[in-house]
Parts: C-alpha cells; sequence; structure tokens
C-alpha cells in the first residue's frame, strides 16, 4: 500500500486529532510547573530564613562563641542561608506569580513587569557569592519583594469575572 492510496488518506483523515490533545497536555503541564515554582519558590524561602534565624540564635549561646572556628562557620552559613539561598528562592515565588498575573493581566501590567524585574535581580544577587559587588542585590530584591507581595497581595482579584457565555444565535 503506498502512501497516495485512498485506503492510507482514509486511516490518516480518519485518525484522532492530536494537535488539540496535545495542546491541552500542554496548558495543563506549563500551568503544573508555574504552581510547583510558586509552591516551591515560598517554602524554600521561608525554610531558609528560618534555618538562618536558627543559626543566629545558635551564635548566641554562650558553649559556642567560646569556640572561633565555630563562630565562624555558623556566621558564613546564616549569611548563605539568609542571603543568597533566601533571596534566589523569593525570586523564584516572585517569578511564578507576575509571569502569569502578566499573561492573563490580572494584575496592572507595570506591577507585573516591576515582579518580574524584582524575580531577575533576586536570581542575580547568586552572584554575590562570587563578585561581592553583586551581594547590592541581596537587600533590593528581598525588600523590594516583599514590597512587591504586599502591593500584588493588595491588588489581585478577590473573585475571578464570569465568562461570557458563547451566543447562542437566538436574537433575543
Amino acid at each position: 500500500m503506498t502512501a497516495s492510496s485512498p485506503r492510507a488518506t482514509a486511516a490518516a483523515r480518519g485518525g484522532p486529532p492530536l494537535a488539540p490533545v496535545a495542546g491541552v497536555f500542554a496548558v495543563l503541564f506549563v500551568a503544573s510547573l508555574v504552581a510547583t515554582t510558586v509552591v516551591a519558590g515560598g517554602l524554600l524561602a521561608s525554610a531558609f530564613a528560618s534555618l538562618s534565624a536558627l543559626l543566629q540564635w545558635t551564635l548566641s549561646r554562650p558553649a559556642v562563641t567560646d569556640q572561633p572556628a565555630v563562630v565562624r562557620a555558623l556566621h558564613d552559613l546564616a549569611f548563605l542561608t539568609g542571603g543568597p539561598a533566601h533571596v534566589v528562592a523569593l525570586g523564584l515565588l516572585l517569578a511564578g506569580i507576575a509571569a502569569p498575573a502578566l499573561i492573563v493581566g490580572i494584575l496592572p501590567r507595570w506591577l507585573a513587569v516591576t515582579g518580574l524585574l524584582l524575580a531577575v535581580a533576586a536570581e542575580l544577587s547568586t552572584l554575590a557569592l562570587v563578585t561581592p559587588g553583586f551581594a547590592v542585590l541581596l537587600p533590593l530584591a528581598r525588600f523590594g519583594a516583599m514590597a512587591w507581595l504586599i502591593a500584588a497581595g493588595a491588588l489581585l482579584p478577590v473573585t475571578r469575572a464570569p465568562r461570557s457565555a458563547p451566543d447562542s444565535g437566538g436574537g433575543r
């Protein structure tokens, strides 16, 4: 049977349309990826901030302050978890909220773009581990992200607008 035979073309035309099915799966995959990014970013940001606080509390214990090597190690860990690790995770949270908000239009465009720019600054703050000049991005991204989250929370709609029903052609 050749590709141009009537039987082969009928089988090709009679098969299920895969493009819409693949499109639905692609949309579901992207939506779950965005949701996972938001949840992971939020959980990691809070976990790193908590770990940093616990490490700083450990530094206040008298038994620890007598050991300079332990103090230095705990200081470094407290900085790493409360600085770059926390801010990078916070950037994931911002990107996971700002990107869909920009696409769907549920936040003002300027606010969504600001959120994406803050997310980029948060991710670039990782370079503070290599080049100290990038450390200025840590407070910029952290405090900017907190302000952005407050603004986004205030401006997000409480309910979704109902979808308009398709015109049935009844002419009423």
